[in-house]
């Protein structure tokens, strides 16, 4: 196992010839448990005519509630059991000592995959919210047992970093009990403080003192750029997305449904936000339903709802995750009981584990790539921003970036210290992910500096390996080079004619340049 010190950090060996296309399996290759509800959700039920059941490994782990001890002696023996798929690790410690461990679950648990994204769950930030700790010891279950079995689980696992902590809050924990549906008892740490209030707010200044928990949090996420993140609480059923906070607004209680009166306060990514909380939504056995969980509480159409509208907060974690790291981040509200009796939780799991896939799946939804130097070489940190939407991302130590985005063309932005600006168009579809490589020229180029070729380069090396390619934007000083692989399965089901090709104008910094149709039966270039 993986002490405290032995923190697994992002580490990668460059190798030529890295392959980076996403093979994302078809409808009729993906099998995974279900409550009869293949009829619901199409294109995610088993190849045969009766869904696969999930039958836990009762000797490893069983549908009740494991205290700090349990937890820790069922992840270390996961990992014992299964080191090439998952990897153990502790962000730092309670108040009270506990460890706040995080389990790696993925085909590189030890090892940063280069150009595939990390994504996150927390369970358990309010230790009596208890549903969502369980639910994460049965995810990693079940990914780790349905690796071999199950193609959409070995795509995902061979393709993302999975990092699953359980509990955030374990001293709230210790201090709830089973059954107590409401009430504060263990919602906070062990000195009174509300960990979903203890972040760093953009909007209002937040003096409340930073708790340890709040800290291993925020050190945990600067290290590792996540791209997409689920918070799983209790006490309602509903995807609550960005912002939490807003500027102006005056909450006003109302003493007859005994909730918030608020305006939405909407992220320049509310699209994007929207999607991801309907994707759990729409996935969850009820939650789409909107059906409020008691009387004098609110309902939420379609099961999702803005966090500020629903009722604003300072100091909270989806916040913080998005604005200071560009990390998008849902909060998860997954029982209408937060301490349900045990007895419930395989009803819970039933309910929450096809959206728990399909949420994290969309991390490959959008755009990624790298962005160069004239040499090939990464450029770290630079600063990156969807034209239109202000809230920036950067890069990681080897130059990789990604944002989740609709189908739809945009335009990137990327500066670097010491580094001309450069502005570069793409286009997202929703059948894979944009590939869009970035070379930067330095502000002032040394006399020997080499002028980079188009054919030079991660791109090459991509297109070389790639059996699937995904869609490529290759940007160089000289031209910027847009490539559809129009011929990959996941685009399109046979060769595409001219009704298959977008019709539309390409423009650049430069004016506006028409398409140029290249090789119908093999693919679209733009160039300018």
């Amino acid at each position: 196992m993986l002490t405290t010190k032995q923190t697994v950090l992002a580490v990668v060996t460059l190798c030529t010839g890295i392959a980076f296309a996403i093979q994302v399996p078809t409808s009729d290759q993906i099998s995974i448990a279900s409550n009869d509800r293949s009829d619901v959700l199409p294109g995610f039920g088993g190849a045969g005519d009766e869904p696969r059941a999930y039958r836990p490994d009762t000797s490893s782990l069983d549908f009740v509630y494991h205290n700090h001890e349990d937890m820790t002696r069922y992840l270390r023996a996961t990992t014992a059991r299964y080191p090439n798929l998952t990897a153990l690790y502790s962000i730092g410690k309670s108040v009270q000592g506990r460890e706040l461990w995080v389990m790696v679950v993925s085909a590189s648990p030890y090892e940063h995959m280069l150009g595939k994204p990390d994504v996150k769950y927390i369970g358990n930030i309010h230790g009596n919210e208890a549903v969502g700790r369980e639910l994460l010891l049965h995810m990693i279950q079940y990914l780790i047992t349905s690796y071999t079995t199950d193609p959409y689980i070995k795509w995902l696992l061979d393709n993302t970093r999975i990092h699953i902590l359980p509990s955030l809050n374990p001293d709230g924990y210790a201090a709830s009990k089973e059954g107590t549906c409401d009430g504060g008892q263990g919602r906070y740490n062990s000195r009174g403080f509300d960990l979903n209030r203890n972040f760093p707010d953009y909007f209002k200044q937040n003096n409340k003192r930073s708790q340890p928990e709040t800290e291993a949090v925020k050190e945990w996420i600067n290290k590792i750029q996540f791209v997409l993140s689920g918070s799983l609480h209790g006490g309602a059923l509903v995807a609550s997305y960005p912002y939490d906070n807003t500027p102006n607004a005056r909450p006003l209680l109302s003493s007859v449904f005994n909730s918030y009166v608020s305006q939405p306060s909407l992220t320049p990514d509310d699209d994007v936000f929207k999607h991801l909380s309907l994707t759990y939504a729409n996935n969850h056995a009820k939650m789409s339903r909107g059906v409020a969980c008691k009387s004098a509480s609110p309902s939420f159409e379609n099961g999702i709802t803005n966090g500020a509208a629903w009722y604003p907060l300072t100091g909270g974690m989806q916040d913080y995750n998005y604005i200071w790291h560009g990390c998008m981040e849902v909060t998860l509200e997954v029982s209408c009981c937060k301490f349900p009796p045990a007895y419930e939780l395989r009803k819970y799991w039933d309910d929450n584990q096809l959206s728990m896939i399909k949420f994290l799946a969309e991390a490959h939804r959008g755009v990624q790539g790298f962005v160069m130097d004239p040499n090939g070489g990464p450029i770290e940190r630079a600063q990156l921003k969807i034209k239109g939407r202000d809230v920036g991302f950067s890069t990681t130590k080897y130059g990789e970036f990604w944002r989740i985005l609709m189908p739809g063309v945009y335009k990137l932005e990327v500066f670097a210290d010491g580094f001309v600006p450069r502005d570069v168009d793409f286009m997202v579809v929703e059948q894979h992910p944009t590939l869009l490589n970035v070379t930067m020229q330095p502000s002032k180029p040394p006399p020997s500096s080499p002028v980079p070729s188009e054919s030079s380069g991660l791109g090459e090396r991509i297109d070389e390996h790639s059996q699937q390619k995904p869609t490529v934007y290759q940007s160089t000083t000289t031209a910027r080079t847009a490539a559809i692989a129009t011929s990959s399965p996941t685009v399109f089901n046979s060769a595409p004619s001219n009704a298959d090709l977008p019709q539309y104008l390409h423009n650049s910094a430069n004016g506006t340049t028409q398409e140029i149709l290249q090789g119908l039966k093999d693919r679209l270039v733009f160039t300018n």
